[in-house]
Parts: structure tokens; C-alpha cells; sequence
């Protein structure tokens, strides 16, 4: 067989396979690959899309992936000119007597810290067996899942006795000035004084952030210094830009100051993020509205999204693209979380909240009605809106929000609506 190989490049906006959706709850366990780089050999059209579905994971950010259509004899060949990778998959056919014979070629090449994972076709236990005696670090029966593939690489490279990361909850608006912020602020909030859990608010608006106003702080440092100066990230010197906000929550707050230009590439968040997940159990992320290369990557690799909209056609429009968008960028995630908010402002013409989701396909796990009073007071006086009135319809509502994203509580699977008159208006657009 001709190998045909490609390097394997993740790339915002492509989605492969859709139809072959992974179960999430599969996956939401496995933490992220660490940087390593791997070579697949496979012989089988489905092998092949399983491993270009495993490429296109968030888990994989960090991993170098090379998909190569060949066997265990086109591996022999290649790696007896180029060094061996971190982890080699190789998809075989051949018989359980036979396959012993066919690695020997291969073992003669490989460098001996590099690992193996092999994908056969007998359930074989005595194979098995033989196998990990001879060093393979794994032997799995076809047809397999993506969900396979990425829990065998990482038990192979992930320490199962590394503390648990935490999760990071990403909020951002479906246009501006819909309360997006004033959600997040709150749920950070109420997940560290429900939970007792030790939560971090990061507020990614560097040139216009609230979360400081919102909750009365002034600080000297934040987030600013963590993300210009990369090289002196680490434990103590994030502590030190953290401002406490109340007994479980603390504050990574925004300059807010316009004294220079805050252009990042893609990656500029990367570390301070993998180190707010190795910090605390939670945190939430309070993105800006826009769209640049690295605000899609935060809303790419955080657990879990939350979009805020108001109801009207823009917000609608601007919902469906994100999600659409979102679904390209984490095609093995769940969708994200809706918010419709500010619902039932006086004298705005508004479209209904079940005329709004009927097109999205999606039902809300909130819906929060315009209080202008509540909202004010809070944010006027530096407070949260369960500190404001504790009792409030809203601050519940806030509670609930807090259960869904945290995974503490589960949203009924909504039924697959049809497409409705909002969707003709989009279109007359």
C-alpha cells in the first residue's frame, strides 16, 4: 500500500464528519493532551476519520498530529530515515500470529520512548497479553470510537494522580450592551456562595472591564500584567494579581484604561488559562463581544459557553451565527447555553422568547426580565443581585444559571422545533 500522509492542522471553521457526533459525556472527563507529537498509520476509511475527529478536539490543542493512510509495514519504512514521535497508532488487519512478526521491522527502528497503540481485529486476550509483554502500551478492537482512541493516549499521558483541573465557564454577549457581563458577574457570584467554591473571575475586556465596578474594587494589578508578561506566570505571582471579592471569590479584574492597544494573537490567553484551571475549581471567563482570533480561541476550548442576547433581530442573527460558528470550533462538545435577556423592557418592540429559540433550535436556560430598578441599585452600589434582594425572582434565576453551568442540575431535552416566522424576517434581511 502507497502511504498518502498529511500533517493534520486545526483550523477554525472546519468541521468534518458532522454526522458522527461523539457522546460527549465521554469525553467531558478526560483532561487535555499535553504537548506531544503523534503519527497514526491506517489502512481503514473509518479508523481514518475517527483519528481526524480526535484532531479536531479542543483536548488536542497542544498535540501534534500526523494522519498517515499506510500499515505497520509503511511505518517501518518511514521511521527508519525520521525519529519516532512521542506515540505511534497503527491499524492492522493481520492475524493474531502474524502481527508479532510484522512490529519486528518496526521495533528494530523506534525509538524505545516512544509508545504504541495498536488497532486490531481480534478480541483476543491471549493477544493482549502478548502485546504488552512485547512493550505495546495498548491493543484496541476495531471499529473504534473517538472517545477510545482519546481515553487510551491519555492514561498513557496524562498522571491519573495530577489534581483535577478545573473547569472554565466562558460568557460572552450576542452583541453589545445585553447584559452579558452583569450575568457573568452574578453567576460568579452565586457558584463560589452556593458551592463554597473557590472561584476566579477573569475579566477578559481589558480596555472597557465592569467586573471591578460591579464589585466595588480598585485594584493596583490584574489581568494586564498576567497577560504581557507570560514569562513570570506562575502560582505566587498570579496571587498576587488576585483581588478578593468575597470568601470564595476572587477577582482577576481589566486595567480599563485606553493607554494602549490591546491586539492579541490567538494564543496570548493560553497560559494564564491552563493556570486559572490548575488554581481553582472554577472560572469564570468574562468575554468581550467581538470576534478575533483569540477570542474564538477562549470560546473554543472553555468547558462551557454561555451566549447572552436581547430579544431582538440582531441579537437573533448574531446567535445564530456564534452558534453555528461555535459548532465548527467544538464539533465534540455540547452547544452552548442561551440567555435571553432583559426581557419585557417598557415601549421596545420585542420579539416573543419562543418565536426568538424557535429558529436556533435551542431552548434557554434563562429567561430574565428587564428590572431596571434591581439591575441599577446593584450595580450602582458595587453589590451582587442576591446581596441587593436575595428573595427577587432574578437573584433564583441567577442560582439556577449557577446549578446548570457548574453540571450541578440538566435542562430537559428540548423538542426539535420547526422553523418559524423569525427565521422569513432573516431571510428578507
Amino acid at each position: 500500500m502507497s502511504a498518502i500522509d498529511y500533517e493534520f492542522e486545526k483550523r477554525a471553521g472546519d468541521e468534518l464528519y458532522p454526522e458522527e457526533r461523539v457522546a460527549t459525556g465521554d469525553l467531558e472527563s478526560l483532561r487535555p493532551l499535553p504537548r506531544i507529537s503523534m503519527h497514526a498509520f491506517c489502512i481503514s476509511e473509518g479508523v481514518q476519520r475517527v483519528m481526524e475527529q480526535c484532531a479536531q478536539d479542543r483536548r488536542m490543542a497542544k498535540v501534534s498530529l500526523r494522519i498517515t493512510s499506510g500499515n505497520i509495514a509503511a511505518a517501518a519504512a518511514m521511521f527508519g530515515s525520521t525519529p519516532t514521535p512521542n506515540l505511534i497508532i497503527l491499524e492492522t488487519d493481520a492475524t493474531p500470529q502474524a502481527l508479532l512478526g510484522e512490529l519486528a521491522p518496526l521495533a528494530e527502528v523506534c525509538d524505545p520512548s516512544s509508545r504504541v497503540i495498536i488497532i486490531g481485529r481480534h478480541n483476543d486476550i491471549a493477544l493482549y497479553r502478548e502485546l504488552i509483554r512485547n512493550g505495546i502500551s495498548e491493543y484496541i478492537v476495531a471499529p473504534v470510537s473517538m472517545a477510545e482512541i482519546m481515553a487510551a493516549v491519555s492514561a498513557i499521558f496524562v498522571d491519573p494522580e495530577a489534581e483535577p483541573l478545573g473547569r472554565n465557564i466562558a460568557f460572552i454577549g450576542a452583541k453589545g450592551g445585553v447584559g452579558s457581563s452583569t450575568i457573568a458577574h452574578n453567576c460568579a457570584f452565586g457558584i463560589s456562595s452556593l458551592f463554597s467554591t473557590e472561584t476566579i473571575l477573569a475579566d477578559l475586556d481589558l480596555a472597557y472591564g465592569t467586573a471591578n465596578i460591579d464589585f466595588d474594587q480598585d485594584p493596583a494589578q490584574g489581568i494586564a500584567e498576567a497577560v504581557f508578561s507570560p514569562d513570570r506566570l506562575d502560582e505566587v505571582f498570579l496571587d498576587r494579581l488576585l483581588t478578593t471579592c468575597s470568601q470564595n471569590l476572587s477577582l482577576l479584574a481589566a486595567p480599563s484604561l485606553l493607554d494602549r492597544a490591546y491586539d492579541f494573537d490567538r494564543s496570548a490567553f493560553q497560559p494564564l488559562l491552563e493556570l486559572l484551571q490548575r488554581s481553582a475549581p472554577v472560572t469564570v471567563l468574562d468575554v468581550p463581544h467581538a470576534w478575533s482570533d483569540w477570542t474564538r480561541t477562549v470560546l473554543g476550548e472553555a468547558d462551557e459557553v454561555v451566549i447572552t442576547c436581547a430579544p431582538d433581530l440582531a441579537n437573533l442573527r448574531n446567535a445564530k451565527n456564534m452558534l453555528d460558528a461555535l459548532k465548527k470550533l467544538r464539533p465534540n462538545d455540547k452547544p452552548p447555553h442561551l440567555i435571553l435577556n432583559q426581557v419585557g423592557m417598557p415601549k421596545r418592540p420585542e420579539i416573543a422568547p419562543q418565536d426568538f429559540f424557535e429558529p436556533l433550535e435551542i431552548e434557554p436556560i434563562a429567561i430574565i426580565p428587564f428590572d431596571a430598578a434591581l439591575f441599577g441599585n446593584a450595580a450602582n452600589s458595587g453589590r451582587m443581585i442576591s446581596e441587593i434582594d436575595a428573595k427577587s425572582p432574578t437573584s433564583e434565576t441567577f442560582a439556577q444559571i449557577a446549578h446548570l453551568v457548574t453540571g450541578r442540575a440538566t435542562v430537559k431535552k428540548p423538542k426539535k422545533p420547526g422553523l418559524g416566522k423569525v427565521l422569513e424576517l432573516l431571510k428578507r434581511k
